[in-house]
């Protein structure tokens, strides 16, 4: 993986896993070892989707970047439809408290998105291919 894209990847994922830490210390605070497990889970699956995402979406941009819009478009929607499918499989589980998995779910996502937005404007993209000086045309 390119150092760019490992930046990305970890200006997002970072936030994204301390946020998933303070759910699970306010879930194990208030629904107990349950409840702390069911946010560390919702939380591993937040950071394994979306990092699938961003990988796939830096592919698309490397070799089909006439796609990337739409790809982007159509990867954020897919992956909120798969986490709500989690939601709706995970909802009645005894393994783990589901409305600590479903906040920290939420939560997680917000801040992925968040962090990946911020990350994106700090970034400096070129706009232009800049000229070549000391080179003949």
């Amino acid at each position: 993986m390119p150092s760019n894209d490992a930046r990305n990847l970890a200006q997002a994922a970072v936030p994204t896993a301390a946020v998933g830490v303070l759910a699970a210390v306010v879930s194990g605070v208030v629904a107990g070892g349950k409840g702390a497990l069911g946010a560390v889970v919702g939380t591993l699956v937040v950071i394994l989707f979306m990092g699938i995402g961003l990988y796939v979406l830096q592919r698309t941009a490397k070799s089909l970047p006439h796609l990337f819009q739409a790809m982007g478009l159509m990867l954020y929607t897919a992956q909120l439809l798969v986490l709500f499918i989690f939601v709706a499989v995970f909802k009645d589980t005894t393994l783990f408290n589901p409305r600590a998995f479903a906040a920290a779910l939420l939560a997680g996502t917000l801040t992925w998105i968040a962090a990946q937005a911020r990350a994106h404007m700090k970034a400096k993209i070129l706009y232009v291919e800049p000229e070549k000086t000391g080179q003949p045309s």
